[in-house]
């Protein structure tokens, strides 16, 4: 085997073990999951998906698109296809709504049903004083200062947040397999390791607050961990395949995810935030601390 080959699994093999860890760590340690702690145990925890809903911002705006609309503009150059319609930005679209219309279509089926789980509003009312009308439970009028609907999170859309940070996780590990050098393969590595630890604990911190079983929290997590080593081993056969139109497969497939991931990040996750009462200030801090700390990241290469 050679030694390119061996740096690529041991490549492959620690972006599993370290996503697993840091993916069950809120997973599986109990603080992260009990929503009827103390006023300040509520607090962290809101002040925590904050910096989540910052890191997801960042991995939005500055990793994901920014990667799609450079694949598809070179894919695009590449075949000297001269268009004046904006097909990149049609792609994401198509991402966006796909998103939208299913979950139209699953609220829609559970209101037949005679469901209430979830019909609250994706940005509740509010009136003068910051309490919010939606059907959640209101903290704050059983004596609380900190209002966290832990319910507000949907399951749909947290698997749907699921789904588009895995699609992104293939397009990465795609990045390891498709190197030809070892020092190029180590560097966009330790990259990813970085990166990717800190979107897989965000990822279970939604999770867990969207109500989520344990026993599929620990199957998101397993099956994201999984997807850049797929990747990985997807780029490696293609190297050796010559796939001709396998990148501008990717590409189409980025953007796809890239407006699933816009979806999540401005129609649930900020609003969630945002939208409960209390340390206002405090929040749109964490959450320019975890856009800060992506950025920072994304600017050290």
């Amino acid at each position: 085997m050679e030694y390119l080959l061996q740096v690529k699994i041991g490549a492959l093999i620690g972006l599993l073990l370290l996503t697993l860890l840091f993916g069950f760590i809120p997973a599986r340690v109990k603080w992260f999951r009990d929503t009827n702690g103390t006023e300040i145990h509520r607090t962290v925890l809101s002040l925590i998906s904050c910096f989540a809903g910052g890191v997801f911002l960042a991995a939005c705006l500055l990793d994901i698109i920014p990667d799609y609309l450079s694949d598809i503009s070179a894919e695009l150059e590449a075949r000297k296809v001269e268009i004046s319609f904006p097909v990149p930005e049609f792609i994401m679209a198509a991402g966006f709504f796909t998103v939208l219309i299913l979950e139209r279509i699953v609220l829609n089926c559970r209101e037949m049903r005679g469901s209430q789980e979830e019909r609250a509003p994706l940005i509740p009312n509010t009136n003068r004083n910051g309490h919010s009308h939606g059907t959640g439970p209101d903290l704050e009028s059983s004596g609380h200062h900190v209002h966290v609907d832990f319910q507000a999170h949907s399951p749909f859309r947290s698997f749907m947040l699921f789904l588009s940070l895995s699609l992104h996780s293939v397009f990465e590990g795609l990045a390891i397999g498709l190197q030809n050098t070892n020092s190029k393969v180590l560097e966009i590595c330790i990259a990813i390791l970085v990166h990717k630890s800190i979107i897989v604990f965000s990822l279970s911190v939604k999770l867990v607050q969207s109500a989520v079983r344990p026993l599929w929290v620990a199957t998101y997590i397993g099956v994201f961990a999984m997807m850049s080593p797929i990747g990985i081993g997807i780029g490696i056969s293609v190297t050796e395949a010559h796939l001709a139109a396998g990148a501008l497969i990717q590409a189409i497939l980025e953007g796809l995810a890239a407006g699933t991931f816009i979806y999540i990040t401005f129609l649930e996750i900020l609003p969630h935030e945002l939208n409960s009462p209390g340390k206002q200030l405090l929040k749109v801090l964490f959450i320019l601390l975890g856009f800060s700390v992506m950025a920072s990241l994304t600017f050290l290469g």
